[in-house]
């Protein structure tokens, strides 16, 4: 474990995540179900940023981070699921509030999937790059099902390891993920009041986005920085906003931009040239290339089809 002043604390192994929470060695040198433990730099006084080199999928009994709206909370309350991956920056003041020590921490190396379909999709779970208050919360039902799929994991890894232990484990993994994704769907949906608020939200930066004064000086929005206006992460609102409208954010701009090109092709004498300088794009080229495979015309056939009408 290397460490600097002020820097993150950084964990190469599972063996090093051990000795810092005083365990001894894992079972196995790829994965490790620590019960009831702290996960690694939670058990300190103060709170600590880390990076871990492998997965980190935790449950915890109560979470802190629920979405607030209007007067109530539209999250359940039976604990529910964190997820970090490799080379993530995690932890720091809010996670440490929030930690109130995890049932189940499983550390998982990506190594452990090698030769696995599970190793390349794993990769496609965008659930790993979700911040803290995006947590999943569960419902008493969803929490029996996923601390089945624990235990099932706790028994494996406790018992002798053979052939099969290897096949037994990464079935469970596939499952308790794909479960992952079926609460997370949910979740978007339970939480709509919230999440219409958020949508709404998202009109008004991306309208205030594509003024002309601010596509001059900022250019085209990326879903980064709409992220960063709407203080969520980059994947969790694309995949709220694929639940809720069946679009994800890049589309959101990219409809927003071709409602602009059309308003400006329609109502102003503007070449497609200026135009396209107008929208932010360097070159008219792009812009014509883009137009059309949005909607099957170029642009100087969208203008005369709409002056014809």
């Amino acid at each position: 474990m290397k460490k600097l002043e002020n820097a993150p604390l950084r964990f190469a192994s599972l063996s090093e995540a051990h000795r810092d929470l005083g365990l001894p060695p894992p079972l196995h040198p790829l994965i490790s179900l620590l019960h009831g433990a702290p996960a690694p730099a939670e058990n300190r006084d103060a709170p600590h940023t880390h990076v871990l080199s492998f997965y980190k999928i935790a449950y915890r009994p109560r979470l802190s981070s629920r979405l607030l709206y209007g007067q109530g909370y539209y999250d359940f309350e039976e604990g529910g699921l964190l997820f970090a991956a490799p080379n993530q920056l995690i932890g720091g003041t809010e996670e440490h509030e929030g930690a109130a020590c995890a049932q189940y921490t499983l550390l998982l190396h990506p190594d452990f999937l090698v030769n696995y379909p599970l190793a390349k999709k794993i990769r496609q779970y965008n659930f790993f790059t979700y911040s803290i208050n995006e947590a999943l919360h569960v419902s008493e039902q969803e929490k029996e099902l996923l601390l089945a799929l624990f235990k099932t994991m706790e028994a494996e890894l406790a018992s002798r390891l053979d052939e099969f232990s290897q096949e037994v484990i990464i079935a469970q993994l596939e499952l308790l993920f794909t479960y992952a994704q079926r609460f997370y769907k949910r979740q978007f949906l339970t939480r709509k009041a919230v999440h219409n608020d958020l949508l709404q939200r998202l009109e008004e930066t991306l309208r205030d986005c594509f003024r002309p004064e601010n596509l001059l000086r900022r250019g085209i929005p990326t879903v980064q920085y709409l992220a960063e206006c709407l203080h969520v992460s980059p994947s969790y609102l694309s995949d709220m906003l694929r639940a809720l409208t069946g679009q994800s954010a890049q589309q959101h701009i990219h409809d927003q931009l071709i409602a602009q090109a059309k308003e400006q092709l329609a109502t102003t004498g503007l070449s497609v040239s200026e135009v396209a300088y107008l929208l932010g794009f360097e070159h008219s080229q792009s812009f014509s290339r883009f137009f059309k495979t949005k909607t099957a015309f170029s642009p100087l056939a969208f203008r005369r089809s709409f002056q014809h009408h």
